[in-house]
């Protein structure tokens, strides 16, 4: 399917910044939504993420990234999941899981599905336009800053590799915010 594409060459030829898309809303770990058109203009690295895995050290890098270049506009979106059945039990547990333990600032969604038929309608669309699935926990997808899909990796791309900072880098460099 290739309708995120049909969308995103419409919203080109209009002019129109990444409200004009789809709004993909994702429960906060907070409580309330975290609205993806709130990041219009920024690029948002989209991490499913899991507090009893092998990757779950992982948090300290995407913390870091976050850090690094929360300034200068990027997003780090972490979406908790138990799809791999390495998840806490509630959001609760998982919030102050990360707090103690990573200090994790970063914005953060309640336990939420990335595959399957229960997948969230974000990664339902990343799989359509891509073909990417998460296949373990700490996948990233990297969305650029008028909301295309920029690159994908798998659990063992660390979030401060070379791969990871040169693409955000890049993007970072052109970004307008909206």
């Amino acid at each position: 399917m290739k309708a995120l594409t049909a969308i995103l060459a419409s919203v080109a030829m209009t002019g129109v910044a990444w409200a004009g898309m789809r709004d993909y809303s994702f429960p906060s770990i907070d409580g309330g939504a975290l609205e993806m058109s709130a990041w219009s203009g920024q690029p948002v690295l989209v991490v499913n993420t899991a507090s009893q895995c092998g990757f779950t050290g992982q948090y300290a890098g995407l913390q870091a990234l976050y850090d690094t270049y929360r300034d200068a506009g990027l997003v780090v979106l972490a979406i908790p999941s138990d799809d791999f059945n390495q998840e806490l039990a509630s959001a609760e547990e998982v919030k102050e899981f990360c707090e103690i333990n990573y200090g994790i600032d970063m914005p953060m969604t309640d336990i939420t599905h990335v595959r399957g038929s229960s997948a969230h309608p974000f990664y339902q669309d990343v799989k359509a336009e891509t073909g990417f699935v998460p296949r373990w926990n700490f996948n990233k997808v990297l969305i650029g800053p008028e909301g295309e899909i920029v690159q994908t990796w798998g659990s063992s791309t660390k979030p401060m590799s070379d791969e990871i900072t040169k693409a955000v880098e890049q993007l970072l460099d052109s970004a307008v915010p909206g």
